[in-house]
């Protein structure tokens, strides 16, 4: 007999918990209770930085029952993200395939908080977007669900219908909210972690206020934008003013991107951008200004 459709959904999620579920670990790395975290290359894994209280002796649940232990290879309490370094060599499935989550889609969070095994809970995305900010800082890029998040899923994965990761589950951000850090963005932090042991954000050295833009100025730029950043102060001796900018610049672009308010830039600036050049668009004195900054490193991310 042809299986209906709501057996079909349901074998594909079965499936989906079963492929993202062969890297999904076990981290006890804390009081009051183990967290999860996903395998993202033989010897590293992911999770939630909240649930990581010490840098060493940090005790791994692998899939088949055994144990690890692993290490800290990198914090970033700016997107509740911390990478552990395995101490031993562990056969894992290749690398998993990432996805994008889109709103309306139907998601599972996963954890494996005990010895039971690796358990789900069913959500649909309700919002993509960011920056969120909150008591532990910014959080430049989130999805939002309502999948249950139940004790210990924080650092393991949302997936999809294909078993594809689509985030990192955090409830650090927001005790009881169900949030994770979209995959990619998450990916990306991961390895700058593993370079550098932190994330070096980029920093101008700028006060500024979003102001509106006069119409014909979207004509130059060759894009729709209404708002752009005046800069009200340019700190001596830091990157804004050593590439020339100077207060009542109108910062409007940055590295291709437009800057329409402070979050736009911060967004911009988020990952291991210190010491690089990129091309800025400024309005000044009512003309579209090109130049070249030089990136600091924001020091207090």
């Amino acid at each position: 007999m042809e299986a209906n459709a709501l057996t079909a959904l349901s074998d594909a999620m079965a499936q989906a918990v079963v492929t993202a579920g062969a890297s999904t670990v076990r981290v006890e790395a804390r009081r009051g209770g183990a967290a999860s975290g996903i395998v993202i290359e033989p010897g590293f894994l992911l999770t939630a930085n909240h649930v990581v209280e010490r840098n060493e002796d940090v005790r791994i649940g692998l899939p088949d029952g055994s144990q690890a232990q692993a290490i800290v290879a990198g914090r970033d309490p700016g997107s509740d993200l911390c990478l552990l370094r395995l101490d031993q060599e562990t056969t894992f499935p290749a690398d998993q395939a990432l996805g994008e989550a889109q709103v309306g889609q139907i998601v599972l969070a996963l954890g494996r908080p005990g010895s039971e095994g690796i358990q789900a809970s069913l959500g649909v995305v309700g919002a993509v977007g960011g920056p969120l900010h909150s008591g532990r800082g910014m959080l430049e890029r989130f999805i939002r669900t309502d999948a249950i998040p139940y004790p210990g899923f924080s650092g393991g994965p949302l997936v999809d219908g294909d078993g594809r990761i689509l985030g990192i589950n955090t409830s650090g951000f927001a005790p009881g909210a169900s949030l994770a850090i979209p995959a990619g963005y998450a990916w990306q932090i991961a390895q700058s972690l593993r370079q550098h042991g932190r994330i070096r954000r980029g920093y101008l050295g700028i006060r500024s206020q979003a102001v509106e833009l006069p119409p014909d100025v979207e004509t130059r730029l060759g894009r729709r934008q209404v708002t752009g950043l005046l800069l009200v102060g340019v700190e001596r001796g830091q990157p804004a003013e050593q590439a020339g900018l100077m207060v009542g610049d109108i910062l409007v672009g940055m590295n291709g991107r437009p800057v329409t308010d402070h979050e736009a830039l911060l967004e911009i600036l988020a990952v291991d951008l210190a010491g690089k050049t990129l091309p800025a668009e400024l309005l000044r004195g009512g003309k579209l200004v090109r130049q070249d900054v030089r990136i600091g490193e924001r020091r207090n991310a």
